[in-house]
C-alpha cells in the first residue's frame, strides 16, 4: 500500500534527519520507525537505502534487466561501479554483487542479473522480483573508470562482464568522447549476447565504436572465419583492431587472467584496468592439512575444521549462515572481527593474529585455533 508517490518520498527524506540523530544516540529503535513510515510507502525509512523496480526486460537468453528507482538515501555512482543489493530469505539476510549499467541523478539505475543454475539469489531475482517490489540497497564500491583522453580504448568483455563496461562506454559517449572504441564481448552462443541490440545502437549512432561479439561455443563458428574462441591476441589482428592506448577487461578470472598476460607482453600493463566477478585462483597453502578448533562466539558453537579452507566454507559446512557476497574478498559482506588465534590471508598469504582485527571470512584460512565473533 503506497499513500503518497514514490517523489515525494525523495522530497521527504531530508526532513527525517532528525529521526536518525535519534536513532543513532540509542533514544528511537530504527526498525520500530522504519515500519512505522513504511506504511505511507515502503521506500519510507530512517536510513537504508531501499530501491522499487520499475522495470523488468531479458537483454539475452539467460540475463534480465531491473530498471531500479532508490529512494533519498541513495548518494548516487559512477557507471562501472557495483553495488550490494540484498534480500532477505527465510529469515537469512543474502546479498549479491551488480555492476551499474546505468544510472541517473534522479535515482534512477539499471543492473542486470544473469541466470545461474543453483544461483541463491539470481533464481530469486530473475523468477520472482517482480515490478513494483522493493530490495535494499547497500555500499557502491569499484574503481573501474573511463580513460577520457586516451587516443584509443579496447574494451574486452567475456559473459557478464559487459554490465560493467557498457556503463562506462555509455557514460563515455553520452560526454562526448570520439576517439576510436572497441568492443569484444565474448560469449558462448549467440543468444547469451547481453545487450546486442542496445550495442548495434550505439555503433550505428556513433562512427568511432566497433562492436563485435565473438563466440567461444564450436557449434558457433563462422564460416567467414572470424574470430571465434577464447580470447587470443589474434583476434585484434582478425578484426582489425589497431589503435589501442587503454584496455579494460571484464569477465570471470581465467578470461581477466589471460586478458592481463597479453596486456604486460604487449607493453600495456600500466594501460590495463580489470575487474573480475569469479574468484581468482588462490595460492596453494603450503602447510601439510592439519585439523583446528573452530569458536564462533555469537553462535556459541565450536567445531573442528581444518588450516585449508576459508573460514567461510568451513562456517557453512558447520551450518552457520553467515552473510556473503562476492567470495573472493572485495565486497567486504562478510568481514568478522577475529577474536583470538591467526589467519592467513589466502590471497597474499598475509598472517593476521591481532585480536579484534576485522578480516573477511571468504579469504581467510585458519593457521591453527581460532575464535571469530560470528
Amino acid at each position: 500500500m503506497k499513500l503518497i508517490p514514490l517523489a515525494w518520498v525523495r522530497c521527504l527524506t531530508p526532513a527525517l534527519r532528525p529521526l536518525r540523530v535519534a536513532v543513532d544516540g540509542g533514544w528511537l529503535r530504527g526498525s520500530d520507525l522504519d515500519a512505522c513510515l513504511g506504511v505511507v510507502h515502503p521506500l519510507l525509512n530512517v536510513q537504508r537505502v531501499m530501491a522499487q523496480v520499475l522495470e523488468r526486460r531479458w537483454v539475452a537468453d539467460d540475463m534480465l534487466a531491473l530498471t531500479l528507482h532508490a529512494n533519498g538515501h541513495w548518494r548516487g555512482a559512477r557507471p562501472g561501479q557495483h553495488l550490494q543489493l540484498y534480500l532477505e530469505v527465510d529469515g537469512v539476510r543474502l546479498s549479491r554483487s551488480y555492476s551499474l549499467t546505468a544510472c541517473n541523478a534522479d535515482g534512477r539505475l539499471e543492473i542486470a542479473v544473469q541466470r545461474k543454475d543453483g544461483g541463491r539469489v539470481s533464481a530469486l531475482l530473475v523468477e520472482l522480483l517482480a515490478v513494483g517490489d522493493t530490495v535494499e540497497i547497500g555500499a557502491v564500491a569499484g574503481a573501474l573508470h573511463w580513460p577520457s583522453q586516451s587516443p584509443g580504448v579496447l574494451l574486452l568483455a567475456a559473459g557478464s562482464g559487459i554490465t560493467a563496461l557498457l556503463g562506462v562506454l555509455r557514460e563515455a559517449l553520452a560526454q562526448g568522447f570520439s576517439a576510436p572504441v572497441t568492443l569484444l564481448h565474448y560469449v558462448r552462443t549467440p543468444g547469451q549476447r547481453a545487450f546486442g541490440e542496445l550495442l548495434e545502437q550505439l555503433q550505428q549512432r556513433y562512427t568511432n565504436v566497433q562492436v563485435h561479439a565473438v563466440f567461444t561455443d564450436p557449434a558457433c563458428k563462422a564460416a567467414d572465419g572470424t574470430a571465434h574462441g577464447r580470447f587470443a591476441a589474434a583476434h585484434l589482428d582478425q578484426l582489425g583492431v589497431t589503435a589501442v592506448d587503454q584496455v579494460l577487461a571484464c569477465g570471470p578470472a581465467g578470461f581477466v587472467e589471460r586478458v592481463s598476460a597479453w596486456a604486460q607482453i604487449a607493453g600495456l600493463g600500466e594501460a590495463l584496468q580489470v575487474e573480475a566477478f569469479t574468484p581468482p585462483r588462490l595460492p596453494t597453502v603450503q602447510d601439510a592439512r592439519q585439523a583446528v578448533s573452530l569458536r564462533f562466539a555469537r553462535s556459541r558453537q565450536q567445531a573442528t575444521g581444518d588450516n585449508q579452507r576459508s573460514l567461510l566454507e568451513q562456517a557453512e559446512a558447520h551450518g552457520l549462515r553467515p552473510a556473503f557476497g562476492c567470495r573472493q574478498g572485495i565486497c567486504a559482506s562478510c568481514t568478522c572481527l577475529l577474536l583470538g588465534g591467526a589467519v592467513r590471508d589466502l590471497r597474499s598469504g598475509a598472517v593476521l593474529r591481532e585480536p579484534g582485527q576485522p578480516i573477511r571470512l571468504c579469504v581467510s584460512a585458519p593457521v591453527g585455533d581460532v575464535e571469530i565473533d560470528l
